[in-house]
């Protein structure tokens, strides 16, 4: 009796043990961090992932935003969460690749500290300048940079942002100079932009699409590796002459580390398959996001390309967060 008794233990632990969490997750709500303000694109993805999320699993994933030190402040909070699948963090480009470059003595290592789960949505860059510039192509504003070295100047959301290091890896590219001039936000930049208190910028592509359209911007290229159907006028980098200036700001979306294996791979496909619902993709695609929707190794690889890329860009150009 004794035995069987043991053995009758043993199969209940089993059943009741980790190896069940995916079926009993979400047994609560859960809050999904955003380590900025609301209103921008990480804040974007996150409600529109979470909310569907919640509509497939009828728990509630609650948005929380936190902002500071360009995303580093909300992230390490979700870094010292439980990894039990009840704190999870969207962030940017900014968060997870170009921070541990920018940042020193940062209190998270997005590699080592974090479950990946998946690059959800990307977007290009757009160089947009003031009407007003003598510019109307990529070959005509480089002459521009080297008849004025450091004088024309870049608008951008912030020191390290994706606008900000994509400025300075075209000058790398072209041999030029400009004098980078960060705002509290891409709006700021923007109306600044336009109001020809700035000449340049490197702008989300949704984030400019309307003042193209107007006039009020002029846009000279694209930084996707093909022509945006939202500008399909506009020239990518590479037809400009501008070679090796592929970039995207993308949305990605992680949790602490250590998930049970289970729990990781629910929320993986939960995040896919909600980015890629119909609703959703159609709500992403009018803000000019495109669905990536990656699995989490390949997130995994990814980051680690784009860690790197953006530390050699970082480092030439002697960028730092002050």
């Amino acid at each position: 009796m004794g035995a069987l008794r043991a053995f009758a233990v043993v199969i209940l632990a089993v059943l009741f043990s980790g190896g069940n969490a995916s079926a009993e997750y979400p047994e609560r709500n859960v809050t999904v961090v955003v380590p900025f303000p609301a209103g921008g694109a990480s804040d974007t993805t996150a409600r529109l992932v979470a909310g569907k999320i919640s509509e497939r699993l009828k728990k509630t994933f609650i948005v929380e935003n936190r902002g500071g030190a360009n995303g580093a402040l909300g992230a390490t909070a979700v870094k010292q969460a439980s990894p039990d699948g009840y704190t999870l963090l969207v962030g940017s480009i900014g968060v997870f690749a170009i921070n541990p470059a920018l940042i020193k003595d940062l209190n998270y290592d997005p590699l080592k500290d974090f479950d990946l789960l998946s690059v959800v949505v990307r977007t290009p860059n757009v160089l947009v300048v003031n009407p007003a510039v003598p510019a109307k192509s990529v070959a005509e504003l480089i002459s521009y940079l080297k008849a004025d070295p450091g004088k024309v100047t870049f608008a951008s959301s912030g020191i390290g942002s994706s606008d900000h290091l994509t400025a300075a890896l075209f000058w790398q590219k072209t041999g030029t100079t400009g004098l980078h001039v960060p705002y509290r936000g891409g709006g700021p930049a923007i109306n600044d932009l336009i109001a020809g208190h700035a000449n340049a910028s490197f702008q989300n592509l949704g984030a400019v699409a309307q003042q193209i359209k107007a006039g009020t911007l002029r846009a000279l290229a694209v930084t996707s590796d093909k022509r945006s159907e939202t500008l399909p006028d506009v020239p990518t980098m590479a037809e400009a002459g501008v070679k090796d200036l592929n970039v995207y700001s993308w949305q990605a979306a992680a949790a602490p580390k250590g998930l049970p294996a289970a729990v990781k791979a629910q929320i993986e496909k939960e995040f896919a398959e909600s980015a890629k619902a119909p609703d959703v993709k159609a709500k992403f695609e009018a803000v000019g996001f495109e669905v990536v929707a990656t699995s989490g190794e390949q997130f995994t690889a990814f980051l680690k390309s784009e860690i790197d890329r953006w530390k050699d860009v970082i480092q030439k150009g002697n960028i730092t967060a002050q």
